[in-house]
């Protein structure tokens, strides 16, 4: 998704999520169950709370049987929030009133596993790096 779509999507997002997961399922926060007013800033937590409300919509929706809200709230209201509200989850640096960005961890080859870049031009491919050429049947 991009564009209009996207936007439309995350806009909805936040408006279930102001409207309807916090004001019901929004325990207090402290150290032990951080909570970040600026959770959208999040990736992890727009992610988690993406499917969160995907899940919603299908298992509470029309159409959905009788058991679905139990469903949801024992396969994925209860993971998603101790996953987002551990100490050590998305918003383990971030503070009532205080938002801090979290700190990807650093990689030290962002494709480790690609083919190696071709030589300078003029420089033949040393002999290991060089993919096996066919042999002449006899």
């Amino acid at each position: 998704m991009e564009g209009p779509a996207y936007a439309n999507t995350l806009r909805q997002l936040t408006l279930w999520t102001h409207h309807v997961l916090l004001p019901v399922y929004g325990r207090e926060v402290s150290s032990q169950a951080p909570w970040c007013s600026r959770w959208w800033e999040h990736a992890e937590a727009v992610a988690q709370l993406h499917g969160l409300w995907l899940a919603w919509g299908h298992l509470t929706g029309p159409g959905s049987n009788m058991s679905g809200p139990a469903s949801w709230h024992r396969d994925f209201l209860s993971p998603v929030m101790a996953a987002l509200r551990d100490p050590q989850g998305p918003f383990a640096g971030c503070k009532p009133g205080a938002h801090r960005g979290k700190e990807v961890p650093p990689v030290d080859a962002m494709d480790p596993f690609a083919p190696p870049p071709p030589p300078p031009q003029g420089q033949k491919q040393p002999s290991w790096e060089r993919p096996p050429t066919e042999q002449p049947s006899s």
